[in-house]
């Protein structure tokens, strides 16, 4: 009899475990970070993000239950997260409100519960409801852009939940305005937020953008294999300032994903569809495809091995849908690359290791169209190299809270870009990968740190290498030094060495900060101050950006 007591508690707790992610630029992957360097908690990957709320849940509680091991900023810290994951852990909603079922009690500022429109749960399902939405000014002093000022706003919901302790779904809509802003304003909006420019009905209208994500996914008890299909912002690789593998620079796609996990051992495939050609068109037939595999060979050691394919007219290719092929030689034996090589195919390595308590040092090496017949000749529009290494340093210097991280990162010309403009490692002209264009090195310093629980300051400073130079007789290419991400046709009449071309040298430092005065009332500030040096014609300009925004989440 115990033992069947058992077997139905944990077949509850697998019930009531909640499936859907939490999204990446979530606060609580940094905490989580920070935890793991400390040895607080063990098995953390941030190479491979989102994952779900029932895995943070269960790093939470670890935490949690490692308190003493805590300092007094951290513990207030994990205090906030352990509310808003309340249920995740306790599965309880205790500690939230929910305004249409405790309209009496309900506060809107109430800073000691987690605040929704609605939420319900029992032994089968869970249902929670928010509303998001922001106000925010922008605005520029520049000599590149000129003076500007904006004004936006953004109005949306958000759904999630899950079913049966096994299927998650998620569901955010928003529709956003221009409150205040000229045409030039608006242009400057998409030039600092060039996310924008894959909003079609803002690029046109330039007065609203729609925006959405959404997912339905599946996981086996404990996990330890999910499918999802949807439209949600994803993340691979070790970057501390930016990654190199797949990053947030690019706006979400939708895919269908495969992950498997066990033990050491966790592995994802991706199908995508992507949007656009390097001009900006709208092209229908683009996708991607990858894969990832991720060791964790010690407890301070992880390798990880990556794959990717652009896949240029074709809206569905059951070729790259093999989960366990490679990607390269799948191109090949389909017919897929021939006789145009029409297909952008790039792989990658990345390490991190733990070397002492605190201190965390990643390197990853990209490879675009690895071709071992010329791999050793010269010129060659085959093997181009990108690689990155970076040190990431918590609690620096005895300050609790605070992350230093230093990162050096180098592409070669013509990496991300292809043959065909069709298949450049982009989407909607934005990079999947590093925002640096090809062409060009960059050192990068980033300081973080919570000012207390609540008040989180962000210091990065980068200096940055480009060169570039396209060269046109009429609609002729006569040359081009590979250094525009959206400009991939190369010049195989000579070998282009890094930094050849028109040079440019930017120093950047970037200052913001995110204020929570209120449980899910939000403050945010970020000034941006740009140093442009174009050795190639002894030119000097300086931008200044700022934004202010408020936000609420609930």
């Amino acid at each position: 009899m115990k033992k069947i007591i058992l077997l139905f508690l944990a077949v509850s707790n697998f019930a009531l475990a909640q499936m859907e992610y939490t999204p990446v630029d979530h606060p609580v992957y940094d905490f989580l970070k920070r935890m793991s360097l400390k040895n607080v908690i063990t098995g953390y990957n941030s190479a491979s993000l989102p994952i779900s709320r029932n895995k943070i849940g269960n790093f939470l509680r670890e935490i949690r239950d490692s308190r003493d091991k805590l300092s007094g900023a951290d513990r207030k810290i994990l205090d906030d997260f352990l509310v808003e994951y309340s249920y995740d852990i306790k599965k309880s909603l205790s500690d939230s409100y929910s305004f249409f079922s405790d309209v009496k009690s309900f506060s809107v500022f109430s800073d000691n519960k987690q605040k929704y429109l609605y939420a319900y749960a029992d032994s089968n399902a869970t249902f929670f409801w928010d509303v998001t939405g922001f106000v925010s000014q922008k605005g520029s002093k520049a000599d590149s852009l000129g003076n500007n000022s904006i004004g936006l706003g953004e109005l949306g919901t958000r759904i999630r939940g899950t079913l049966f302790g096994s299927v998650g779904y998620y569901l955010r809509m928003s529709n956003g305005q221009k409150l205040s802003g000229k045409q030039k304003d608006i242009d400057y909006a998409i030039n600092v937020n060039p996310k924008l420019k894959a909003n079609t009905k803002f690029r046109y209208e330039g007065n609203n953008f729609d925006t959405y994500e959404g997912y339905i996914k599946y996981s086996t008890p404990g996990e330890w294999l999910s499918l999802v299909a949807g439209k949600e912002a994803m993340t691979y690789g070790f970057g501390y300032v930016d990654k190199m593998f797949l990053s947030t620079n690019s706006v979400p796609f939708s895919f269908i994903r495969l992950e498997a996990e066990y033990k050491s051992l966790q592995y994802s495939f991706m199908y995508g569809s992507l949007k656009g050609d390097s001009l900006g068109r709208d092209i229908m037939s683009k996708s991607i495809a990858t894969h990832r595999l991720d060791i964790n060979l010690t407890r301070g050691l992880r390798f990880g091995f990556w794959e990717s394919i652009v896949i240029a007219d074709s809206y569905f290719n059951f070729t790259y849908l093999n989960p366990l092929s490679f990607l390269r030689s799948a191109d090949y034996n389909a017919g897929e690359n021939q006789p145009s090589n029409k297909n952008n195919a790039i792989m990658g390595f990345d390490c991190e290791i733990h070397p002492i308590k605190d201190v965390a040092l990643q390197t990853t090496l990209l490879i675009d169209d690895l071709n071992f017949s010329t791999l050793f000749k010269s010129p060659s529009l085959d093997n181009r190299f990108a690689y990155q290494v970076g040190v990431l340093w918590t609690d620096a210097f005895s300050i609790p809270t605070l992350s230093a991280a230093a990162e050096y990162t180098k592409l070669t010309p013509f990496i991300y870009t292809h043959r065909t403009n069709k298949s450049q490692y982009a989407n909607w002209t934005l990079p999947l990968g590093h925002n640096l264009p090809p062409n060009s090195d960059e050192i990068a310093l980033k300081l973080s740190a919570n000012i207390y629980n609540r008040l989180r300051v962000n210091l990065t400073y980068q200096h940055q290498r480009s060169a570039s130079r396209v060269i046109l007789h009429g609609d002729t290419l006569i040359a081009n030094y590979g250094g525009e991400l959206n400009r991939g046709d190369g010049d195989v009449e000579r070998e282009n060495k890094f930094l050849d071309g028109d040079r440019v040298d930017r120093d950047i430092i970037n200052f913001g900060f995110v204020w929570q005065p209120i449980r899910q009332f939000f403050l945010d500030f970020s000034y941006k101050f740009a140093n442009y040096n174009l050795l190639y014609n002894s030119t000097k300009y300086k931008d200044n950006y700022f934004s202010g925004t408020f936000r609420i989440d609930f």
